[in-house]
């Protein structure tokens, strides 16, 4: 339960934070406005590392494997700057309709594959046809 109140919240927080971005980045530019963004977010990570004592150590950093989990950040600066022409261009709803509907494919890809070291799920008919659902419902709103 606790799980899917979390996902719950990071939806709306994703929302939210869209448009945020959005208008920042119209009041300044775009390149710009994700720099502070990503600051904004290293100063909230430090704040938080804090507050609740985490440490690592930097050779502990250095041994993740595969490597390419290290850019995480680097996604997280293209999502914000993907999210703030979305929203520009479409709308929040469309946008983030869209975005969502994004990620879930991706996702289900990602499980069926076992890519990037997650588990392998099987493929369902019940899943393909949530997301086609899902792609319908996004159709009709779009049509409004």
């Amino acid at each position: 339960m606790i799980g899917f109140l979390i996902a719950l919240i990071s939806g709306a927080l994703m929302s939210i934070q869209g448009v945020w971005n959005a208008g920042f980045s119209k009041q300044t530019n775009l390149w710009a406005s994700a720099c502070v963004i990503q600051i904004s977010a290293f100063f909230v990570c430090l704040i938080m590392m804090v507050i609740t004592k985490s440490t690592v150590k930097m050779e502990e950093l250095l041994l993740v494997r595969p490597r390419y989990f290290l850019l995480g950040g680097a996604l997280g600066a293209l999502i914000t700057v993907t999210v703030v022409k979305g929203i520009s261009a479409l709308g929040p709803a469309k946008a983030e309709m869209l975005i969502v509907s994004s990620q879930i494919v991706i996702a289900y890809l990602i499980e069926i594959f076992g890519l990037f070291q997650v588990e392998r799920k099987p493929f369902e008919l019940r899943s393909l046809f949530g997301m086609v659902l899902f792609v319908i419902g996004i159709v009709i709103f779009r049509c409004r």
